[in-house]
């Protein structure tokens, strides 16, 4: 069957590189992936897998929220010793 409509879809372009990325090294293209997303939606009647929402923990949810407004929790070392004093400390 001869594929002559078009379908312009805007995302964000980190996402678009990553897809393109995954879908390059399973040997396809968006196109490609969309195309059978579709076929799979008719064949199906339906979203051809489940959607749900991600539940995540008090803890996680911050550390989101953190990253998001730019907070850095995390530790630099440039000294070993310390760093494994405060790793037993977590233990």
């Amino acid at each position: 069957m001869a594929k002559t409509d078009t379908l312009n879809i805007r995302i964000e372009p980190k996402l678009k590189k990553e897809v393109e990325a995954t879908l390059n090294d399973l040997g396809m293209n968006i196109a490609d992936a969309v195309t059978i997303f579709l076929k799979q939606v008719v064949m199906t009647e339906s979203i051809p897998f489940a959607i749900k929402k991600p539940k995540l923990n008090e803890e996680t949810i911050k550390a989101i929220r953190d990253a998001e407004n730019g907070m850095n929790l995390s530790k630099g070392y440039t000294d070993l010793d310390e760093m494994w004093k405060d790793i037993e400390k977590e233990d």
